[in-house]
């Protein structure tokens, strides 16, 4: 049995998204962020000293760190959605979307989400953070195939970790317009059956 460790309203939420996709049975073990803090509660600590969603315990053993578990998923019950051959512009593409996702692109939205609540304190650093997060999302934009899709021409485990960033230039930051293909990407999976079957486990 596969249990998954979600926090609502947390990138976990793809990691369920992806055990819905691939019709893989999972337990979930749900968690809610404090209504006045909105971090994640001292439970989750109790589970893996960083105390972070998602965690996926498989075979008895704990992962951390989307990318990781993506992978794992992806390796055991999806392999369609990785790239065929080692070494090829496909793998090259896939290795360095997967680390970009929680990497690169994470950074300047975390800084914009922390600083905004310095007020005029954080002003010094806002053109930075403006122009790095645009930078990420012109690259993202750019990255899209004409299928709609990262790396391969049908769903793909970059798919599934590029999401959470995407989701904030629309829905978060409102650039629907300046991102035409991030803006159809975001809409085409949400409104795939498994998201949504994983966002109303999420709202429950």
């Amino acid at each position: 049995m596969i249990k998954l460790y979600h926090l609502n309203q947390s990138r976990s939420l793809r990691i369920m998204w992806l055990l819905e996709e691939i019709g893989v049975a999972y337990e979930l073990c749900a968690y809610q962020r404090n209504s006045e803090t909105f971090l994640a509660p001292e439970a989750l600590k109790e589970i893996h000293p960083l105390g972070k969603a998602p965690m996926l315990e498989i075979d008895g053993q704990l992962i951390t760190e989307s990318a990781a578990i993506v992978e794992v998923l992806c390796q055991r019950y999806a392999p369609q959605m990785l790239p065929a051959k080692e070494n090829s512009a496909e793998a090259m593409a896939h290795l360095q979307l997967m680390h970009f996702a929680e990497g690169s692109a994470m950074t300047p939205l975390l800084l914009g989400i922390y600083t905004s609540r310095l007020g005029e304190a954080a002003a010094p650093l806002q053109p930075r953070i403006r122009s790095e997060t645009k930078n990420h999302f012109d690259y993202m934009e750019a990255q899209l195939r004409p299928s709609g899709h990262f790396v391969l021409d049908d769903l793909s485990a970059v798919d599934v970790m590029m999401l959470f960033p995407a989701q904030a230039a629309v829905h978060r930051l409102g650039l629907s317009e300046a991102y035409p293909k991030l803006t159809a990407y975001v809409a085409a999976i949400e409104a795939r059956p498994a998201f949504q079957r994983a966002l109303a486990r999420d709202n429950g």
